[in-house]
């Protein structure tokens, strides 16, 4: 496949809840250097994928209030290809809006579509994983996703149950048919996917043509597909925001799994082990982080703990010092204008975010 077919889709419109106080709605997780590395999620995610496809054929669907932080973060990618929602509407009609958009410009292509927010440890053996299936995709009319091995029980990500009886192999890269989609288990069900070896974590990674999510979307999502093809004339000109604005209006909220991979027969999963984490939590943070020797995750300027055990300590106030002592598994993630001290435990987090959405507070969100 010539480098011009393939094209990159980039969603980067989450606000990355889990991660607050850190990540915020005016600047989510994904234009955050969460890992310290100097470079935000999405500046990484667009410099990997640059090394396969050329940047002009990289897309990046995103919120509209996010225009201004894209452009600043990307510079290197054009202006057109920034594709602006309106409204939330899950990953579906982020999906439909680029795959019909990019089919006017060229219906040939071959696409890999990525959130913008994911850690990869191996990334020269991620990408040869991506260019497999891209090959594969040029030629098969089938959709494509990557799913990881994996390595423990987790209960944050989904699973994909595969047959590993249909293995068909790209460049020594091997692709399963489907089985199934599994939602997000709870642990006890976790342990039973792990010990099974049957699943791999799904990764929400895809590979297609845009021939065949094209025809996935209008057997499985009709109205979806209707109201982005219905407005194709109007891409790439001066009227697409206030066209696609109208139809965010009045578009349904699903996610791409809901509304097809979990209906379509035409699914194989290419199993990967190039580590991964999709870095959705504290604790996701907190699993690739190495602990001290009383398991804490630490990040700081300056700190000073004394019989602190299993907890996440976290600040980004350049010169301040952290003090705390008697803690066990508790966070503490100080910010300019916001710090957060509470019990270690995702229920708890989560619930006092919803209370802080619904106070006089929400500002802070």
């Amino acid at each position: 496949m010539g480098r011009d077919n393939k094209y990159c889709i980039i969603m980067a419109g989450g606000v990355g809840s889990r991660f607050w106080p850190l990540s915020r709605n005016a600047v989510p997780k994904q234009f955050l250097d969460i890992l310290g590395t100097g470079k935000s999620f999405l500046q990484a995610t667009v410099e990997r994928f640059s090394k396969i496809i050329p940047l002009e054929n990289i897309l990046i669907v995103s919120s509209a209030q996010y225009k201004e932080l894209i452009a600043k973060q990307v510079p290197q990618v054009p202006s057109e290809n920034v594709l602006l929602e309106s409204r939330k509407r899950n990953t579906a009609p982020c999906i439909a809006y680029a795959t019909y958009k990019l089919y006017k410009k060229n219906p040939d292509a071959t696409v890999v579509v990525t959130p913008a927010d994911h850690l990869i440890l191996n990334e020269e053996l991620f990408l040869e994983t991506v260019e497999a299936a891209l090959k594969t995709a040029e030629t098969e009319d089938e959709l494509y996703t990557l799913g990881v091995k994996p390595t423990r029980p987790e209960t944050q990500y989904g699973y994909i149950q595969v047959d590993k009886s249909h293995a068909k192999v790209t460049d020594g890269f091997s692709s399963y048919k489907v089985k199934t989609f599994t939602e997000k288990p709870d642990i006890e069900m976790a342990k039973v996917l792990f010990a099974s070896g049957e699943f791999l974590w799904n990764s929400g990674i895809f590979i297609w043509s845009l021939s065949a999510i094209k025809r996935e979307l209008e057997a499985h999502l009709p109205d979806i597909a209707a109201s982005f093809s219905e407005i194709s004339n109007y891409y790439y000109t001066e009227s697409e925001q206030q066209k696609v604005d109208e139809v965010y209006n009045d578009c349904q909220s699903i996610s791409i799994d809901y509304g097809v991979m979990e209906k379509t027969s035409n699914c194989r999963v290419y199993e990967a082990s190039f580590g991964w984490s999709d870095l959705g939590t504290w604790e996701s943070l907190a699993t690739y982080h190495k602990g001290d020797h009383q398991g804490n995750m630490r990040s700081a300027d300056a700190m000073l703990l004394e019989d602190v055990k299993g907890s996440i300590v976290v600040s980004t106030q350049q010169g301040k010092l952290v003090v705390a002592k008697g803690l066990e598994n508790f966070m503490i993630v100080d910010t300019a204008d916001v710090l957060l001290i509470c019990p270690r435990n995702e229920k708890e987090f989560k619930a006092l975010t919803a209370e802080l959405a619904l106070s006089d507070f929400s500002k802070y969100l």
